[in-house]
């Protein structure tokens, strides 16, 4: 650090070193994306200083008229945006300028693709939009003073290892961000590219965007280009719609429109797939304007993770991510609250005791619905999409959400063993559609895994009387079915759990037989008891298999599988509970175990059988170990050896 003229010098974070590394060498087929970015930036220091000054008047510094310039210089090959929202101090600077908060750029690199039009649109939504300033400059300066501060700052880099900081006179709040542009995009000191890509990206930013009025050349008579008057005053003019797009009526707006609002809002580049914008009048009154992704975020499993609508009041900027007003489980939409029955001066905690948030909240969670049940039924291959991206999500509805429980079960899409594919494509609607005639339940099993699902024993007598069965393997299927009893008065029944109820699926005859198949194997069943007594609930004949020797069957108040991993995951005890073995008496290895005079062999056989069982349901054996010393010992019996 020089005393004279207290710049110093710092190291970008280790992060920010890659990724300047990326902007520079691997983005360079889409530069205008700067612009872009740096625009959005803008835009969100203008709506925080709005937010702050309703507590804080003072900060607006007698400036109340918040807008962004945009100016060029051919000569020294600059382009430079300048905004008066709410500035950085010092502190600030080295915070947004020289790190990454919350692994933003880890996260980036990780969801790179090496497609430069993809990765060029991840850039706003991981939070680095800034750092894009470098496919286009080989030097950038900012220059920035913090609302309600004195003291101004100058941060300046060429997007090396480094970047200098210093204290500067600012007279304005605010900041402006100068490019120094490398020689090969001097095209951007040009206004009518600019105008032309603000118009692209920027047209819906309800802040005025100025830049120097620039008329056509005109030419004298001789065809030379007339020179303009040297010291005339520059006259600034509006390049942009500069009107929140959400206030105007939907006939006028075009639906690329709609589509570059939502990238502005969202920072997520890919067109979304539907949306819907709606003013309400009545009792309350607000405008909402909602959005269905086209791509989940990389963090959408996280619970913790930032959501909701950015809300204003009567057109005032309040907060960027207003959680209250849509359910944890419709945590991918995107969007705008206009509200005027609200305060100015709403805070989190007001917003969670105010009536009128839960009033707004029921209907927005309606319309959100609606909009997804429309989609189904009118677009069947966007919803598709939708699904693969954002199914796991709504599956967490049931559970959360009890009013709307069936309006959401409409929306579920599912594998069957019918199918047979991992895409799930199923409504409930289409599987109560192709029922047996006889059938009176809705019919399920969980598994750790598809092919598990798929391959679970549990089927077979199911495929042998033609009966449908939903696949289940998502982690959070288990937990949804727990909350979701029925349908459309079809009761659910988890195949693999507790004893298993065909109804008037099974005959009179079939039942008798079973009857007598279980009374005949009393004494199998009993020694098989003896030996697994500690590994298992009990031991029963089972009505469930037709080609397999046995299975495990989970009690009927038992937690499965998936609900265990799920709960000792988060740190939480779970209960000791045992299985249900179950064995068809009238395989021919269950046969050869009955015939077994030595018991030690008959506890072997008995232990390789449930150690079978388990792997087939996709579980994990408590002694791997053991049970391969027995397969090997059986190998070698089998060989002679």
């Amino acid at each position: 650090m020089t005393t004279e003229t207290k710049k110093e010098t710092l190291g970008f974070q280790t992060e920010v070193k890659q990724l300047l590394h990326l902007m520079i060498h691997s983005l360079y087929s889409h530069p205008e994306i700067f612009l872009r970015e740096l625009v959005s930036n803008a835009s969100d220091a203008s709506d925080k200083l709005r937010y702050q000054a309703l507590h804080d008047a003072t900060l607006l510094e007698s400036d109340p008229n918040l807008e962004i310039r945009i100016s060029f210089d051919k000569d020294a090959k600059t382009v430079t945006i300048a905004d008066n929202g709410i500035g950085m101090n010092r502190e600030d600077v080295i915070e947004n300028l020289g790190t990454i908060a919350k692994s933003g750029t880890a996260e980036f690199l990780k969801n790179m693709t090496g497609d430069q039009k993809k990765d060029s649109q991840l850039i706003g939504q991981f939070g680095v939009g800034f750092y894009s300033s470098f496919i286009v400059a080989d030097k950038v300066t900012v220059e920035t003073r913090k609302a309600g501060e004195k003291e101004g700052v100058i941060w300046e880099s060429e997007g090396t290892g480094e970047f200098t900081i210093e204290e500067t006179d600012k007279a304005s709040r605010g900041t402006s961000i100068t490019l120094h542009l490398k020689d090969e995009h001097l095209d951007f000191a040009d206004g009518w590219q600019l105008r032309s890509i603000i118009r692209k990206y920027s047209d819906h930013i309800s802040l005025p965007i100025l830049m120097e009025k620039q008329d056509m050349p005109s030419y004298d008579e001789e065809g030379n280009e007339k020179k303009e008057e040297e010291n005339k005053a520059p006259e600034w003019e509006t390049v942009n719609t500069a009107k929140a797009l959400w206030t105007r009526s939907r006939s006028e707006i075009k639906d690329e429109e709609y589509k570059e609002f939502y990238g502005h809002i969202s920072h997520d580049h890919t067109d979304p797939l539907k949306w819907s914008h709606n003013r309400v009048e009545g009792k309350l009154e607000y405008t909402s304007l909602l959005y269905v992704p086209g791509k989940a975020p990389f963090d959408l499993y996280n619970r913790e993770m930032d959501r909701g609508l950015k809300l204003y009041v009567q057109r005032v900027f309040i907060m960027d991510k207003a959680e209250e007003f849509l359910p944890m489980y419709l945590r991918f939409i995107k969007g705008v609250l206009d509200s005027n029955d609200l305060s100015l001066n709403i805070s989190r905690e007001i917003l969670q005791k105010d009536p009128n948030v839960e009033s707004m909240k029921s209907a927005l969670t309606k319309r959100v619905l609606d909009m997804l049940t429309k989609m189904a039924k009118n677009d069947e291959e966007t919803y598709k999409t939708f699904w693969k991206e954002f199914g796991q999500v709504l599956k967490e509805g049931p559970a959360e959400d009890m009013g709307n429980k069936e309006k959401i079960a409409k929306l579920l899409r599912f594998s069957t063993s019918l199918e047979g594919k991992e895409e799930q494509t199923v409504s409930l609607d289409d599987y109560i559609g192709r029922m047996n005639e006889d059938q009176e339940k809705i019919y399920y099993i969980s598994a750790e895994s598809f092919n598990a699902a798929k391959s679970s024993p549990h089927l077979e007598v199911f495929r042998k009387k033609g009966i449908e069965v939903l696949l289940l393997s998502d982690r959070v299927d288990e937990w949804l079915m727990s909350h979701l009893f029925e349908y459309d008065g079809k009761k659910f029944e988890d195949i693999g759990r507790g004893d298993l109820d065909l109804g008037k699926l099974e005959s009179e005859e079939d039942k008798k037989a079973q009857e007598e198949v279980e009374k005949q194997s009393e004494d199998l069943v009993k020694r098989i008891q003896d030996v697994l007594k500690e590994e298992v609930e009990s031991v029963r004949v089972t009505h469930r298999l037709t080609d397999s020797p046995a299975c495990l069957v989970v009690g009927a108040q038992d937690m499965g599988a998936q609900m265990r991993r799920i709960m000792e995951a988060a740190g939480q005890a779970v209960p000791d509970t045992k299985p249900i073995f179950e064995v068809n008496p009238e395989h021919p290895l269950i046969v050869r175990l009955d015939n077994e005079a030595d018991e030690d062999r008959f506890a072997e056989l008995s232990r390789i059988l449930m150690d079978q069982a388990s792997l087939a349901e996709g579980g994990q054996l408590d002694d791997p170990g053991a049970y391969v010393q027995r397969l090997n010992k059986l190998l070698l019996e089998l060989s002679g050896s």
